[in-house]
């Protein structure tokens, strides 16, 4: 009974992870944007006038800023969270997992889901 529920388990956590398309490419052209999982297929076209600015993408997510927010949506364009600019600041960077704002003096780490994850000041460290 036992590895049955951890066949299960296994077998259920593949489905999950089959559902979520990973993106490894964004095309920009004048007009759209276009998402292409990791097998270069085309997930979805989806209208630059309509989505915004593309401040960068993860794995399995994207930002894109259109007037006074910023919208993280999944693979297919969905919008997963809405964040205000004038709470996260400018966006800096977007990783596999997290995006990296600065407002004023403080860096700020978001999750893919939008909770903020942590607060530094910004400091002119060479790297």
């Amino acid at each position: 009974m036992k590895h049955l529920l951890t066949t299960l388990f296994f077998l259920l956590t593949l489905a999950i992870q089959a559902q979520r398309q990973q993106i490894s490419y964004i095309e920009e052209t004048k007009n759209w944007y276009y998402v292409y999982d990791e097998k270069g297929k085309k997930i979805c076209g989806l209208s630059r006038s309509s989505v915004g600015e593309l401040k960068g993408w993860g794995s399995d997510f994207f930002v894109v800023k259109r007037y006074s927010y910023y919208y993280i949506c999944n693979a297919k364009g969905k919008t997963l969270k809405t964040l205000n600019v004038s709470d996260v600041g400018e966006i800096v960077g977007v990783s596999n997992s997290t995006i990296t704002s600065r407002k004023g003096s403080w860096i700020y780490t978001w999750s893919e889901e939008g909770k903020k994850i942590s607060a530094r000041t910004a400091s002119h460290v060479n790297c």
